[in-house]
């Protein structure tokens, strides 16, 4: 008898979600529907995109690149100065 109950819950839930996907399809039937001709491609918005974000990543690199490099010619100089004497720097 239990399985009844299930049975019973599982028809419930069917039939909802049939009211739901009647209801939802009649909301979009209801709106206005732009010609394909007219809306931008999604693949050309995509494209956009990923050059936009690829330019950003080049952009960061270049400026952790060059970061890095000021960096290390910081490392070297205080190296190279903790090694010699100071009056032999004149």
């Amino acid at each position: 008898m239990a399985s009844s109950g299930y049975l019973q819950a599982a028809v419930l839930l069917l039939a909802a979600q049939l009211l739901c996907l009647g209801a939802a399809d009649a909301d979009q039937e209801t709106g206005t529907v732009i010609p394909a001709e007219s809306r931008p491609c999604v693949d050309c918005h995509a494209f956009e995109f990923m050059q936009r974000a690829l330019q950003d990543l080049k952009k960061t690199a270049f400026n952790l690149d060059a970061r890095t490099e000021t960096l290390v010619l910081r490392a070297e100089r205080r190296a190279l100065c903790d090694c010699m004497p100071t009056n032999s720097l004149r």
